[in-house]
């Protein structure tokens, strides 16, 4: 059963390549229909290694040893077919071109299962009356839009062609292969595993009448729910269109009837502060325009978090680096997973303070270990964090999404107007103050951008980063 945030996985159907080379894997969800698999990248399966195992091998097997059949005319299921089985389908392909109409990406597996022993070409049903059925087509990989959105045979939303199979009375339809057969009878011997899952096209966001593109909404009973879960960034980075989703998300959840907001992130990471490529691609086109542009960017988003009414809590599930750890003393209460961490490089990437830290991070953590995070760029542990006030709690990883939900649960059984009053009482008295080292803050990043040293500072920091990988 899900529970929450956690979804409990069925079966891993398949895996692919993505555009930088690594491994993902689509995922069948306990209770859910095909039409709801999900892509999921392998960093997000880090509980369920036996499943990516067993995938992995039981393919494997099926590749090194595949199936023979006892009848001529049963098809053969070939996982992988070899490169002389790949030449002669797609000969076969062109040749019956008029009769089937072009097949634009059908997989070679698939039209190897649907002809004879020997041919490898596509065949069609015989009906009990002597007709021939048409064949159809399905879609066989899904990108991360929902399937209503796509045209067969036509490009997902990154640009990619998905590619199509053949089903028509075979061992391919309802995805009933032996494959997936020997997957799900070997599976249900195992524990089952439950892990973060992405809530991109399964949770409604009736509140804004729109789609995130880089963030989730989700509405739950007394509280509204965002999740960072950035699709055209790595580890959940800022750039001005995602900061303006954000302040987007809390306008809406500062006029819905929720009491509180929680704020999270899906992956191992909770945010990785500004994105130092997207600010070198945009500083080096032109560099007082665009300075501004982001800057100001910053300075709305770190607004909508000083002038938020209601508590905000958020739950930090991975490192949160540069803005991302900034803003945390802005919101009410931070609890942390202990495989979490805390960093401001700022004086590495030639910036200055933002998020207010110039202020808060002295008040909170004292002026010595302020200096050293926000001057050396000093890595806080989660349990250095809690004992120095900047964490409230902090909690184990397997087990930090159910602390987490209890607790926001607990909040949002208070008062409503208690919780708002409450807040106010404690953060109107430096509101004033925040607003103006926010001003500062940015107008100094805004003269950093618009300097050439600073561009190339950050042109040096990425060339550093990428050394050390």
């Amino acid at each position: 059963m899900a529970s929450g945030d956690l979804y409990e996985v069925e079966r891993i159907v398949d895996k692919r390549r993505n555009k930088k080379g690594k491994w993902e894997y689509l995922i069948r969800w306990k209770g859910y229909g095909s039409k709801e698999d999900t892509w999921e990248p392998e960093h997000h399966l880090m509980h369920c290694e036996e499943f990516i195992d067993q995938f992995n091998s039981l393919e494997l097997h099926s590749h090194k040893r595949p199936k023979v059949p006892k009848n001529r005319q049963e098809p053969l299921i070939t996982s992988q077919p070899s490169a002389t089985e790949n030449s002669r389908a797609r000969s076969e392909a062109r040749k019956k071109k008029r009769t089937f109409g072009p097949a634009v990406g059908v997989r070679v597996g698939a039209v190897l299962g649907m002809g004879s022993a020997g041919s490898g070409g596509p065949t069609q049903k015989q009906k009990k009356n002597g007709d021939m059925e048409p064949l159809m087509y399905r879609t066989a990989a899904r990108s991360h839009r929902p399937p209503s959105d796509r045209e067969p045979g036509g490009m997902d939303s990154t640009g990619q062609q998905f590619t199509t199979e053949l089903v028509s009375g075979s061992p391919l339809a309802n995805g009933k292969m032996h494959l997936h057969s020997s997957v799900k009878r070997k599976l249900a011997e195992e524990k089952s595993y439950v892990f973060d899952k992405r809530l991109r096209y399964n949770v409604r966001q009736n509140e804004s009448n729109c789609r995130f593109r880089d963030i989730v909404v989700r509405k739950e009973e007394g509280f509204t729910h965002i999740l960072l879960s950035s699709q055209t960034t790595d580890n959940n980075a800022l750039t001005p269109e995602i900061m303006k989703e954000l302040c987007r998300a809390l306008g809406n959840a500062a006029a819905d009837d929720s009491k509180l907001l929680l704020l999270s992130s899906v992956g191992t990471v909770f945010c990785s502060g500004l994105e130092p490529s997207y600010l070198i691609g945009r500083l080096s086109t032109d560099r007082r325009k665009e300075s501004s542009r982001i800057a100001e960017a910053v300075r709305e988003f770190v607004l909508a978090f000083i002038h938020f009414k209601k508590p905000i809590v958020a739950a930090i599930n991975g490192p949160a680096l540069g803005l991302g750890a900034s803003i945390l003393p802005l919101c009410d209460v931070v609890w942390a997973s202990e495989r979490a961490w805390f960093q401001t490089p700022c004086a590495a990437l030639h910036l200055t303070p933002s998020g207010c830290s110039s202020y808060t991070f002295p008040q909170i953590l004292g002026v010595a270990l302020a200096n050293e995070m926000l001057f050396c760029g000093r890595k806080l542990t989660a349990q250095e964090a809690c004992s120095r006030g900047l964490v409230s709690q902090v909690f184990w990883p397997t087990t930090f999404n159910q602390e987490v939900m209890l607790r926001v649960k607990e909040m949002a059984s208070c008062n409503a107007v208690v919780l708002e009053e409450s807040k106010c009482l404690v953060r109107s008295i430096i509101m004033s103050v925040l607003e103006e080292v926010n001003e500062k803050e940015c107008q100094m990043l805004k003269q950093l951008w618009c300097s050439t040293k600073g561009l190339e500072a950050l042109f040096s920091y990425l060339q550093n980063k990428t050394y050390e990988k």
